[in-house]
């Protein structure tokens, strides 16, 4: 028996979550769009035209100069009601004065089953049984509309082995390596155990008379992981090219991965969303379906969960799937197509703890980050968003065929509709293109025959179409009183100075923006929109607001991801500076990744929260009181370098504290008056 294990390194690729190598499509990218949009002066809002002027060297006529002198003062906020924090690097979670901050259900308590203890020596059936690792979209469930009492339904993104084993200990690991045995293979329990870590853990809790919240054991607690069976609904439902030798019939997969922001359906359904799912396939060096090559499964993976197979006693498939090399005759004897099973959203009903998740193919196959909804409109059809997390990726559309009626709703709505990808024009209007066969140049000669043809390749689709590349499009939100869509872009340093326009302003992005819009008439379902940006992130003097005004470093912020609005019109944003440039050189100024709110109608932006070391701030939601508001804290530690993690100096120790490995956590932020957050 191995007990020897030696680093496993990973491609820098991962470690710097680099797509592949892709140059946009010949049109219009959105940094091409604003360009041409804000130089306009009879459009131009405020002085952002300024403001990238001033930032990347006179990208902007004098004109834009003159026109940002007109812009007045920056109107006070009503809704911001707390004291800005100040950006800062310590291992703790700072918020303003007046408020408390409790940890809850961090990376492998006990959740379900038989509860067992957390300890880094747990095994993964132990795994199976607690918290999930790296906390991301998260969603509250009132138990009969209580804000004391719900089900906390959040995803677990991914996992980190240097944290996860004990026999990580002492050797030079970085945030994406894996340890290895001495013969180049992985060990089948560490791997297993990963595998447990993943997915969406469903925890019910309860806010007890002292205010403080706490775990109900209950039946409903589960974990969904990246071993659990789903089914596969949708047009693609049954199609050739989802058989593998676990499903042959092509209608069940095994397991979600990477799930990153989510969604909440109108009949209370919760919605798991896909995102860097590519990180866990293999492939071998041979030509490749573009349904492949066109998301980046290549011949080298991340996580080389496949060399655990060869050492499995039982079922060495469960690992064998993530390499997709053709090792059979046909499909159905080998694990060809297994990723074609990822790239999805996932329907979770947390109230039945029976019930199989399915996966939804007619919403497309990308880097989904999330889903937001427009409201739910008796008698009207349906409508989401849902932004490609990659760079030149796409934001698109889905609008049921079917009308929305509560007393009936539920999955299948999501089986059956039209789904879009938006064009941004440099007028500042916009246009969602149809991926529908025959339509927008998706016909045989350019490889979309049939409707599950696009939806396999989405973003070849949207290629075709003619849709606009964008700067990583992250998490949406939409305000509940105007209607209007919100979009971060977090940032695409790859941008070359000749793509730089219209939503996507800035070559070398290296900080990001947040783009709104407002469909035609008010109307979800409309084919056109108009839109402007919100923020452009950076540092004090340098990022601008709604208004054109430079962020004073209350505001400063890099690197927008989560967006979350509350029931006050507050705008929570939450940050996602990478490890490799958190606290270093340009990246200073900022501090630990934080949570700022914003005033969708003055523009003001003010930091409400600043995390631990190495750790991305997610997850924003809230209690229907308002009183409550949950942040998850994902990977603190991750900035630790390899040769510090084998000389065990660890960049956090966070919530535990030294020598206790840093564990992703839910915080509960509350007012110690009981008033609402962020009033």
């Amino acid at each position: 028996m191995h007990k020897r294990f030696v680093p496993g390194h990973a491609d820098p690729s991962f470690a710097a979550n680099e797509e592949p190598l892709r140059e946009p499509v010949p049109q219009p990218d959105f940094q091409q769009v604003v360009s041409a949009r804000y130089q306009r002066r009879d459009i131009l809002r405020g002085g952002v035209g300024l403001a990238l002027c001033t930032m990347f060297g006179g990208l902007w006529p004098p004109r834009t100069a003159q026109a940002s002198a007109a812009a007045g003062p920056r109107p006070a906020s009503s809704r911001l009601g707390f004291s800005a924090v100040a950006a800062g690097s310590a291992d703790t979670v700072v918020v303003p004065p007046g408020y408390r901050v409790q940890v809850l259900l961090p990376w492998g308590e006990p959740l379900c089953g038989e509860y067992p203890a957390f300890s880094v020596g747990n095994g993964a059936a132990d795994q199976a049984q607690q918290m999930g690792s790296h906390h991301d979209g998260m969603h509250f469930f009132p138990l009969a509309g209580s804000s004391a009492e719900g089900l906390l339904v959040m995803n677990h993104e991914y996992a980190e082995p240097r944290f996860m084993h004990a026999a990580a200990a002492g050797l030079a690991l970085g945030a994406v390596d894996v340890p290895l045995r001495t013969d180049g293979s992985r060990d089948p329990e560490q791997v297993l155990k990963e595998i447990y870590a993943h997915g969406v853990s469903v925890a019910h809790i309860r806010r007890d008379a002292h205010g403080v919240w706490q775990l109900v054991r209950d039946t409903r607690n589960r974990r969904i992981t990246a071993a659990t069976p789903m089914a596969i609904s949708g047009p693609l439902r049954g199609d050739p090219r989802l058989r593998t030798a676990w499903s042959p019939d092509g209608t069940q997969a095994r397991g979600t991965l990477n799930n990153c922001a989510h969604g909440v359906t109108p009949w209370g359904t919760y919605l798991a969303c896909e995102e860097n799912w590519r990180y866990y396939f293999v492939r071998d060096a041979g030509p490749a379906p573009v349904s492949l090559t066109r998301y980046g499964v290549e011949p080298l993976s991340a996580w080389r969960w496949h060399l655990a197979a060869g050492n499995a006693a039982d079922d060495p498939g469960q690992f064998a799937r993530f390499d997709a090399s053709r090792r059979a005759e046909s499909a159905e004897g080998d694990f060809r197509n297994e990723p074609h099973a990822f790239g999805w959203v996932v329907e979770i009903d947390p109230f039945d703890p029976q019930s199989v998740p399915v996966k939804r193919t007619r919403l497309g196959r990308f880097a989904h980050e999330g889903v937001v909804f427009a409201p739910a409109v008796e008698g009207r059809p349906l409508t989401l968003y849902s932004g490609d997390d990659a760079r030149f990726e796409y934001i698109y559309k889905f609008v049921s065929s079917r009308p929305y009626q509560a007393a009936s709703a539920d999955g299948s709505l999501l089986d059956e509709g039209t789904l879009y990808a938006a064009r941004f024009s440099s007028d500042g209007s916009g246009e969602w293109l149809a991926l529908v066969p025959g339509k927008n140049g998706l016909t045989p000669a350019t490889g979309f025959a049939t409707l599950a043809d696009i939806l396999l390749n989405t973003r070849g689709a949207a290629d075709v179409a003619g849709a606009t590349p964008m700067d990583r499009p992250e998490w949406g939100a939409l305000d509940p009183a105007t209607g209007q869509v919100y979009f971060s872009l977090t940032k695409n340093e790859r941008r070359t100075r000749e793509q730089a326009s219209g939503a996507n302003p800035r070559a070398g992005n290296a900080h990001g923006q947040i783009v709104r819009w407002r469909e035609a008439e008010g109307d979800h379902t409309a084919t056109t929109f108009t839109w402007e940006l919100f923020l452009l992130a950076g540092s004090a003097g340098q990022g601008r607001d709604l208004q054109g005004q430079p962020f004073a470093q209350e505001s400063s912020l890099s690197n927008p991801d989560g967006l979350w609005f509350d029931a006050d019109r507050r705008l929570w944003i939450q940050t996602d500076i990478s490890d490799e440039k958190l606290n270093t050189t340009g990246w200073s100024v900022f501090g630990n990744n934080a949570l700022l709110a914003a005033d969708p109608d003055t523009g003001e932006v003010r930091r409400f929260m600043v995390g631990p070391r190495g750790a991305e701030i997610t997850g924003c939601v809230g209690t229907p009181d308002g009183a409550t508001l949950f942040v998850n804290v994902q990977h603190p530690g991750a900035s630790t370098s390899a040769k510090d993690f084998a000389r065990g100096r660890l960049q956090s120790y966070w919530p535990d504290g030294g020598p206790a490995m840093p564990r992703s956590a839910t915080l509960v932020i509350t007012r110690e008056d009981g008033g609402v957050v962020g009033a």
